[in-house]
């Protein structure tokens, strides 16, 4: 859980981009914790949370979020290496995300904290083409795709992704996962674009991951006609430009 002292001291020169002050605390704090993912948790990942809603909000420009970012991106660099892994368990994901700094970011500590659970895990970042996440997903065979903090005018590329997974069909049984951005923001839009889970946060998604049991498709009946895809905007899409 965050602690909100702990936050808010950490906010003001995360914000002011005071690189020294911001790692000088976060070496106090791992001197005092038992485990490493806490900081995750409890510091960096609220942290992200809190520039990403101050800066929709319009109460930081683009230069302090930009500042406050690649900070917290440094500091969970740092983070990684004193990570301790859990023994392997067997079970693989591979995780995408939107074209952007704080995108990255999530999606990088979800990596990090997924090995450290014992998953095998591949980062991907964004910018990557539908096909050539298609063409990953057949060779490495995840357990779960993760999908993270997609904007709004990315929702039909990631609703194209995920039909196409489908209907290539190269990974029946993985599940698709989506977290951050716009699907956190809009309430049911992770059904919208056929995804399997949805999960909140990095500890959500770390917990409905393990207990997720293999995707169970359900085939199109021999001889069946492909539905058409519809053209008009999904009913959510709206919703969820009108909040981001």
């Amino acid at each position: 859980m965050p602690d909100p002292e702990l936050l808010t001291r950490f906010m003001d020169p995360l914000l002011s981009g005071d690189r020294v002050a911001c790692r000088k605390m976060l070496r106090r704090q791992l001197e005092q914790v038992s485990d490493t993912e806490s900081l995750y948790y409890g510091l960096l990942w609220p942290a992200m949370e809190e520039v990403d809603r101050l800066y929709r909000a319009s109460r930081i420009n683009i230069a302090a979020e930009h500042m406050a970012t690649r900070i917290n991106r440094a500091l969970a660099d740092q983070l990684q290496t004193a990570l301790v892994p859990q023994p392997p368990n067997g079970k693989r994901i591979l995780i995408a995300c939107a074209d952007g700094e704080p995108e990255e970011l999530g999606g990088q500590m979800c990596a990090d904290l997924f090995e450290a659970g014992g998953w095998d895990a591949y980062f991907i970042g964004g910018g990557v083409p539908n096909d050539e996440i298609l063409s990953l997903v057949g060779q490495l065979r995840p357990d779960i795709l993760l999908i993270f903090g997609t904007q709004p005018q990315g929702v039909p590329g990631v609703r194209g992704l995920i039909d196409l997974i489908h209907e290539v069909n190269s990974n029946p049984t993985m599940n698709i996962m989506t977290s951050g951005g716009v699907f956190n923001r809009a309430d049911g839009l992770w059904r919208e674009v056929n995804a399997d889970l949805f999960a909140r946060t990095a500890s959500e998604a770390l917990e409905m991951a393990a207990d997720a049991q293999p995707r169970r498709p359900q085939p199109r009946a021999v001889g069946a006609p492909k539905k058409r895809r519809r053209r008009r905007k999904p009913p959510l899409l709206a919703v969820a430009e009108t909040k981001a």
